[in-house]
């Protein structure tokens, strides 16, 4: 597996390539934006690591230039650990969020957690199987999703959500059983960023946020699927 180190910090990205090399992963660097940009297009790394305080462009925009044309999962590193620095990230399609100080040992638990989100092993028969609800279907074996036969991008969150949601329909789904689900694990603080994966899904489905047709709020507990969804 490969991963690019985005980061400006030559300590942080000393660091990181030396313990992802330890745990077998192959790794490149850039130390500024548009070189980031320009290594996911050339190298396709299998996962990001991106911090946000980046020369030439700072680490949203990389995020944004790299989801034009791209799935690639991508955590955001930040000493900013703010909510609402946490919601942007996650709004123009990061992944994951962590911030500065942070373990290595963590993060490399949340590289394999993503990891199996988007390369699962040992479900062939159920990977062809194609989810639908309405006029949204879910193609498992290419992990790609239509809505009225149009073909709509998803980042490896959302299409897990999604497969999540679809694979239990009708069940209301508290947002750390979300998270739990979706990321491989839960951090405290952490349950109220599947808002924002929500939010980005429901956009793509075409549910209004007044009157959502798919995903539902259950205020005070999180979300359920509507809909006869079949599999």
């Amino acid at each position: 597996m490969k991963v690019l180190v985005v980061d400006d910090d030559e300590k942080i990205v000393k660091v990181l390539v030396t313990y992802l090399t330890k745990e077998g992963y192959m790794t490149e660097t850039a130390m500024d934006g548009r070189n980031a940009v320009e290594k996911v297009r050339q190298w396709e790394p299998d996962v990001v690591l991106l911090d946000v305080m980046l020369p030439e462009l700072d680490g949203w925009e990389v995020c944004k230039e790299i989801r034009r044309d791209s799935d690639v999962p991508i955590i955001m590193l930040t000493a900013r650990d703010a909510e609402t620095d946490r919601v942007i990230g996650l709004e123009i399609g990061a992944d994951d969020y962590v911030a500065k100080p942070f373990s290595p040992r963590e993060l490399i638990a949340r590289i394999r957690a993503i990891l199996r989100r988007v390369k699962p092993e040992g479900r062939r028969d159920k990977a062809l199987n194609v989810l639908s609800v309405g006029e949204i279907a879910l193609h498992q074996h290419n992990h790609t999703l239509t809505v009225q036969g149009n073909p709509v991008e998803l980042t490896p969150t959302e299409h897990k959500l999604l497969e999540l949601f679809l694979t239990h329909p009708g069940q209301v789904l508290s947002r750390l059983q979300l998270i739990e689900k979706v990321q491989g694990y839960a951090f405290e603080g952490y349950e109220r960023t599947v808002d924002s994966h929500i939010k980005n899904l429901r956009k793509k489905l075409g549910d209004s946020y007044g009157e959502p047709r798919y995903i539902k709020t259950v205020y005070g507990v999180g979300y359920k699927l509507t809909g006869d969804s079949r599999g």
